[in-house]
């Protein structure tokens, strides 16, 4: 995923800049950056955050930059920000999204006389830097940012930095918010709502889709309009994103009481466990919601030790991830042990955190555990924010079981019918997941619910990872 941070202050706005971009470290594991402008103008630092918090390797840059406007991002692949000359002027941008004709764009580029882009190290191009590009084919950085919009097939949200104001453009579906605070000579542009609280910003409003706003200290103005359009991930409520958030006036604790009430009411009278719980951090809330709405006593049966491994830094790779999943989840024996326990997770992926959790709960002496994921089944890889680090949709638990069940090319018309819930197809694949991975019985909150549950229109959200629409 990735988030961002931009300050356009009267003041220096550094550590409005760090504290500001340290809080979106939940959405990013790999690469974080900062780029100011001040007397001596553009400065950026970039660091590797796979393996130390953006706090840490940040701390000394704090004391080094210096600027009165400033953008901020955590990336989960491309370092950035990236720093630009060009027939626009000198400018910093900075992205989050996901660009799926990118070798189309980049051919395009040549053939318009762009001579060369950097390869990173994994031999990718940096999508920031195709980004900047398109932009530099117009008379104007705004006319740019429209030109990525109309261009790019798949979803982009862009910050860019010049020496007076930041322009920030939310991408053309709205899939990510970008939202502004104010306070006292200073203006602010985040991914996260709550990111500015602490820093005595106050709300001024969301950016509707592919709106484009000019912000510098003096103030904010929109110089392209709101389209009327807007599929904004409905996983930022289920997983991604921080309780404290809201989007589009949704907040994301709320939702996810929500989420679990409905879940108890498809339960009423099926499962009789002694306690409900929360896969930490994200099912949490789910539980305490089921739990609200059932009667049936939430608890803690395992705490997650977060000093030395809090999602924001996790390891890239799967093996790697599995152990640490397993090695931060610390049992309570007397809530385990011949206890019945319903146990809510955000999602099923690949299974295997989910699978390894139920058998170390069975190991610590549970009777029974009954799953409910918060959120409908996983069908589709999402191709427009790199939600899931998954290569393949065959790393979808549910995609394996449809291939072995259906041969290696279903229809999309097969597929719809694995993601109707009310269909035979669905309830066998659910039982194929279940008796996989071990569980009592497995119940997954059904995608009609899912948007009661969040409460904005089913046309305003994307929903294709669950069902295939765009």
């Amino acid at each position: 995923m990735g988030g961002f941070f931009a300050v356009a202050s009267k003041e220096n706005c550094v550590l409005d800049l760090f504290f500001g971009t340290d809080y979106h470290s939940h959405l990013g594991t790999r690469r974080a950056g900062m780029a100011v402008h001040g007397p001596e103008g553009f400065n950026r630092a970039i660091h590797n955050i796979q393996n130390s918090p953006f706090r840490t390797k940040f701390e000394r840059d704090v004391e080094e930059l210096d600027g009165n406007i400033g953008i901020g991002c955590i990336s989960d692949f491309d370092p950035q920000p990236l720093l630009v000359h060009s027939h626009l002027g000198s400018f910093a941008i900075t992205c989050v999204g996901k660009i799926n004709n990118a070798e189309e764009l980049m051919q395009e580029c040549f053939e318009k006389g762009f001579s060369h882009f950097l390869e990173m190290s994994n031999g990718n191009i940096n999508q920031t830097e195709i980004v900047a590009a398109l932009i530099n084919q117009k008379e104007s950085i705004v006319e740019g940012l429209k030109f990525v919009q109309e261009m790019i097939n798949g979803s982009m949200t862009v910050l860019v930095m010049t020496d007076k104001g930041v322009y920030c453009s939310r991408d053309r579906l709205g899939r990510t918010p970008v939202i502004l605070g104010k306070k006292e000579g200073a203006y602010c542009a985040s991914f996260e709502s709550f990111a500015y609280l602490n820093l005595g910003y106050d709300h001024l409003k969301d950016l509707g889709p592919a709106e484009i706003v000019y912000m510098t200290p003096e103030g904010v103005e929109t110089v392209s309009e709101p389209g009327e359009e807007m599929k904004i991930c409905s996983f930022l409520w289920v997983y991604y994103g921080y309780p404290t958030s809201t989007y589009e006036g949704v907040n994301v604790e709320e939702m996810r009481y929500a989420c679990g009430r409905m879940l108890a009411r498809r339960d009423k009278d099926n499962v009789h466990p002694d306690s409900v719980a929360g896969v930490p951090d994200s099912g949490i809330a789910h539980a305490v919601g089921y739990a609200n709405e059932s009667g049936i006593p939430f608890a803690r049966p395992f705490i997650k030790y977060t000093p030395t491994w809090p999602r924001s830094f996790m390891p890239t790779t799967q093996s790697q991830r599995n152990l640490i999943a397993k090695m931060k989840l610390i049992p309570v024996d007397g809530l385990i042990r011949d206890k019945k326990l319903l146990l809510i997770d955000d999602s099923i992926v690949r299974g295997t955190q989910l699978r390894e959790t139920t058998e170390f709960l069975y190991h610590s002496g549970a009777k029974e555990v009954h799953i409910r994921p918060a959120c409908p089944p996983l069908v589709y890889g999402c191709k427009f924010l790199n939600f899931s680090r998954s290569s393949s949709e065959l790393d979808l638990i549910t995609r394996r079981i449809i291939q072995e069940r259906e041969g290696a090319n279903p229809s999309d018309e097969v597929l719809q019918n694995y993601a109707d819930p009310d269909s035979q197809n669905y309830a066998e694949m659910v039982e194929e997941i279940r008796k996989r991975l071990n569980f009592t019985s497995l119940r997954f909150h059904r995608l009609d619910d899912l948007v009661e549950s969040i409460g904005l229109p089913k046309c305003k959200l994307c929903t294709y990872c669950w069902d295939g629409r765009e």
